[in-house]
């Protein structure tokens, strides 16, 4: 893999906004209990099993299918039930920004190649707003679905980060 951070054309952001300082955020984000919270799209659940968080370092993690439209997916292309992602960082600046090329080698037909994620995370009044970009996947239904499920990501994030804060400050 690549260790270069620059976005294809035609990459795209995806901007939330959370009530929570840039720290607690970069901790739900590169930490492996942090990830296994709320970093897997709707209808699976992810462990991971290897994180080096460095440029070069890698972020391995299951996903396994678990509602029954994800299942029926999975079956119809062909795919096992759970499959190991491989992410290589690219860059690590705590607690500003993450880039990581994924490792795309579960299209059926299509021959495995790299797609590029860069997170920045920047103070906004008493939180963080999260910008994530997205290259582009092979083609466009794939694109679609991809962004579709790392918006719910971010919304899996925003559940974490309240579950967090509520532990930090419960109701008096």
């Amino acid at each position: 893999m690549t260790t270069e951070s620059t976005h294809s054309p035609g990459a795209t952001r995806l901007e939330r906004t959370y009530g929570a300082p840039p720290e607690l955020i970069w901790e739900l984000w590169t930490t492996a209990v942090g990830l296994d919270q709320w970093f897997a799209p709707d209808g699976f659940e992810s462990r991971v099993t290897e994180l080096e968080l460095r440029p070069g370092g890698r972020l391995r993690y299951s996903m396994t299918a678990t509602a029954p439209e994800q299942v029926a997916f999975m079956v119809d292309t062909g795919n096992p039930l759970s499959i190991e992602v491989t992410k290589t960082f690219t860059e690590v600046t705590p607690p500003t920004r993450l880039a990581y090329r994924s490792l795309i080698d579960f299209v059926p037909g299509h021959e495995p190649y790299e797609h590029l994620t860069t997170v920045d995370i920047r103070p906004a009044g008493a939180g963080a707003t999260v910008i994530v970009t997205l290259d582009p996947l092979h083609d466009e239904d794939w694109t679609r679905q991809h962004h579709a499920h790392r918006g719910a990501e971010l919304d899996h994030l925003g559940a974490a980060i309240g579950r967090r804060m509520a532990k930090v400050a419960p109701n008096s």
